[in-house]
């Protein structure tokens, strides 16, 4: 069911999931009755409140939604909250996790980190919402995405990318153009004094992820953050 799984800060887990747990999202014409009892199962396993793990209608922007316990799902890219779960669905876009410190606890952050989102900046201002709530030593996880190696696009989708975020220019290993979405990720989370912890593998390659490069018919896998006793 995981592809990846820790505690992260006292009392706070993150994961992310891989193809065993089934498809996470509602969007992709699998059937929403089995997709609501894979999600049960997926709170079941990190041990939250049934219907507690907040999931977002992506929209590949750059809107952060600050959740508490009765906020519905937004419209937006990335969630922001005082320990409430967090969800973020993929499959081959980055699902960023964060989490930080307050005099309040911890301050979790969930967020869909695709090439819209990179050159709009959702991970930066999603960091900047933490900080609003009191957020301080703020870390970053970063889950299995598709590589600059892998990622071709047109060269002049390439050049708009790469002209807002240079790090995201890249080649792939078979000499197209590319946009590495993990190295602008990177660049932008150290530019924003955040730590990255960990980054996954790449998507495209790793068969027991969803890929939609590999396979447009897909499901998606998840990147979650909670906390617990």
């Amino acid at each position: 069911m995981f592809h990846w799984r820790a505690d992260i800060l006292p009392g706070v887990s993150a994961a992310f999931t891989d193809a065993g747990a089934g498809n996470l999202a509602l969007h992709v014409g699998d059937d929403p009755t089995a997709v609501r009892s894979r999600r049960r199962l997926l709170e079941e396993s990190i041990a939250v409140a049934a219907g507690s793990l907040h999931f977002m209608n992506q929209v590949h922007g750059n809107t952060v939604a600050v959740m508490d316990a009765h906020s519905p799902a937004p419209e937006a890219d990335a969630m922001v909250s005082r320990g409430e779960p967090l969800a973020v669905m993929v499959a081959d876009c980055i699902p960023v996790l964060l989490a930080g410190e307050s005099a309040d606890g911890p301050v979790l952050a969930a967020v869909h980190a695709g090439r819209p989102g990179i050159a709009s900046g959702v991970l930066p201002a999603a960091v900047r919402s933490m900080e609003s709530l009191g957020a301080s030593r703020i870390r970053a996880w970063m889950g299995p995405s598709i590589c600059g190696s892998c990622y071709e696009v047109p060269a002049d989708l390439r050049d708009e990318v790469s002209a807002l975020v240079p790090e995201t220019r890249s080649t792939t290993s078979w000499g197209t153009p590319a946009l590495d979405l993990p190295a602008g990720a990177r660049a932008q989370l150290e530019t924003s004094g955040v730590a990255l912890e960990y980054a996954g593998p790449c998507t495209l390659e790793t068969e027991t992820l969803y890929s939609y490069r590999r396979d447009h018919n897909t499901g998606r896998f998840a990147g979650l953050v909670w906390c617990h006793d």
